[in-house]
C-alpha cells in the first residue's frame, strides 16, 4: 500500500448492535460504559448452562427498506436482515448520492460464517422423517414426505454469499463482490480485499462489512456442548471480562457492522466527511496458537503503514473473553509491542462475540473514540492476568494519538491486522 497513488478513506458508518443501532447509539453507550450483555429473551433458555448474551431486541428490518422491497425479508435470515440495515446505515451516514455513483465501481465485500436455521422451519420435516418408536430419522420417510416439507426457499436464507448478494440487489452495486467466510476475522479481511480494489482503480466505493446472529436455540445448543462459553449468567453485565484474570469464557453477540469505503480524491470531489484513512494490512496463520504468526500479521500491517509500534495509539483487541485465546493474543501483541505501555481496549466487553459482524463494529468503536478524543474502558478488567501481560485501559481515558491498529483472529488461528488513522 506504501507509494501508490491512491489512498483508501473511511466515510460511512453503520451498525446493528445490542448497544444501539447506528453510530450514534452505539457511541453513547460505549461512551457511557453501558453494555448490551443480558439474560436472553428470543427464545426459553432456561435449560442452558449459558443463559446470556448480546442480544439485539429492539430491531425490525422493515425500517430500513423501501416498502417495495419489504418482501425480500421473507428470504433474510436474521443476521442477513442485520446487514442490510447496517448497510442503509452506512449509506445514510455516508451522505451519498447513489444517483451519481457508476454503478459499475460500486462494490460489496461481506464476511460471513455458519448462519443457523430457525428450528421452525425444520419441525414439519423432521416430524415427517421420524420413525415414531424410535425416534430416529427413517431416510426412507425422509425421501417421500420430509424432503417435501422443507420450505422451498430454505437455502437461499441460509447461505453465506447472502448478505453481499442482497446488499448490491438493494443498492445496485454491479462492481466487485465477494462473500469472505472465515468467521470472527471475516470482516478485517473483506475491508483489506476492499482496500487492495479500490487501490488497484477496479473500483471507486465499497460497502464492506459483517454480519452474524447466533443467538437462537439451535447455535446456543452447540456452542455450549462445544464451545467456550463463559456461566456466569448472573449478574450478565459482568461476564465478559476480555483479558481479566476471573475470566471463564467468551459471551456470544449477534449484529453488525458496515463501512462506507472509498478512494480518496472520490471522496473529496463530492465533499465526503472523512473518518480515517486504512494504512496498512496484514494477514498471517498462526499454527497452534502461540502468538507469533499474530506478532507477524501485526508487523506486516505495520509495514505497510509505514508506522512504528510507538506510532500507535491504541491497539483495538479481539478480547474474546476465553482463557485459552485471550492469552495468546496478549502474547502476539506482547512480542511486537514489548513493554510499551499501549492501550489495549477489548469491544466485545460491551456486546459479546458477533463472530464475522465483529471486527467492523470494533473498529467503529476505534473511529469514533478518535471523533470525541475518548478511548472507552474495556469493560469488567478487574485484575491482571499474569499470562496476559498487556496494558489494558481499565477507564476511559483521553485519546489523541490518530493511529490504531486493529487485530482479529479465529480459534484455529486465521490471523488479520489493520492500521488505520484519523482523518485531519
Amino acid at each position: 500500500m506504501v507509494g501508490s497513488p491512491r489512498r483508501v478513506v473511511l466515510t460511512g458508518i453503520g451498525i446493528t448492535s445490542s448497544i444501539g443501532l447506528g453510530a450514534a447509539a452505539f457511541w453513547n453507550s460505549l461512551s457511557q460504559g453501558r453494555t448490551g450483555i443480558k439474560p436472553i429473551t428470543a427464545f426459553d433458555a432456561s435449560g442452558l448452562t449459558t443463559r446470556i448474551g448480546g442480544q439485539i431486541t429492539d430491531f425490525d428490518a422493515k425500517n430500513y427498506l423501501d416498502k417495495k422491497d419489504r418482501k425480500s425479508l421473507r428470504i433474510m435470515a436474521r443476521p442477513i436482515q442485520l446487514a442490510v440495515a447496517a448497510a442503509q446505515l452506512a449509506l445514510d451516514d455516508s451522505q451519498i448520492d447513489k444517483n451519481k455513483l457508476d454503478p459499475t465501481r460500486f462494490g460489496v465485500e461481506f464476511g460471513a460464517g455458519l448462519m443457523p436455521t430457525e428450528l421452525d422451519e425444520l419441525v414439519a420435516a423432521s416430524r415427517a422423517s421420524t420413525n415414531g418408536q424410535s425416534g430416529k430419522v427413517d431416510l426412507k420417510l425422509w425421501g417421500e414426505h420430509g424432503l417435501a416439507a422443507i420450505p422451498p426457499l430454505w437455502m437461499l436464507k441460509y447461505l453465506p454469499n447472502m448478505h453481499a448478494c442482497h446488499v448490491s440487489i438493494l443498492h445496485n452495486a454491479q462492481g466487485p463482490n465477494n462473500s469472505i467466510t472465515e468467521s470472527d476475522v471475516a470482516g478485517l479481511l473483506a475491508l483489506g480485499e476492499a482496500a487492495r480494489i479500490l487501490r488497484r482503480d477496479q473500483a471507486d466505493f465499497f460497502l464492506v462489512g459483517g454480519a452474524d446472529g447466533k443467538i437462537n436455540p439451535l447455535s446456543m445448543v452447540r456452542q455450549c456442548l462445544f464451545g467456550h462459553l463463559s456461566q456466569r449468567n448472573d449478574p450478565a453485565a459482568q461476564a465478559c471480562r476480555p483479558f481479566d484474570r476471573h475470566r471463564d469464557g467468551t459471551v456470544i453477540g449477534e449484529g453488525s457492522g458496515v463501512l462506507a469505503v472509498e478512494d480518496l480524491g472520490h471522496a473529496q470531489k463530492r465533499g465526503a466527511s472523512i473518518y480515517g484513512e486504512i494504512m496498512g494490512f496484514g494477514a498471517a496463520f498462526d499454527r497452534g496458537c502461540t502468538g507469533r504468526g499474530l506478532a507477524r500479521a501485526i508487523r506486516a500491517a505495520l509495514a505497510q503503514a509505514n508506522a512504528k509500534p510507538d506510532d500507535i495509539g491504541h491497539v483495538n483487541a479481539h478480547g474474546l473473553s476465553s482463557i485459552h485465546a485471550d492469552a495468546w493474543e496478549a502474547r502476539g501483541i506482547r512480542e511486537v509491542f514489548g513493554d510499551r505501555k499501549t492501550p489495549v481496549w477489548a469491544g466485545k466487553s460491551y456486546f459479546g462475540n458477533m463472530g464475522s459482524g465483529g471486527p467492523l463494529v470494533e473498529i467503529a468503536g476505534s473511529l469514533l473514540a478518535l471523533k470525541h478524543g475518548l478511548l472507552p474502558a474495556t469493560l469488567n478488567y478487574e485484575e491482571v492476568d499474569p499470562l496476559c501481560p498487556i496494558s489494558v485501559n481499565r477507564t476511559s481515558q483521553p485519546l489523541t494519538n490518530p493511529l490504531f491498529l486493529k487485530i482479529s483472529f479465529t480459534e484455529m488461528g486465521q490471523c488479520a491486522a489493520v492500521v488505520c488513522r484519523k482523518w485531519e
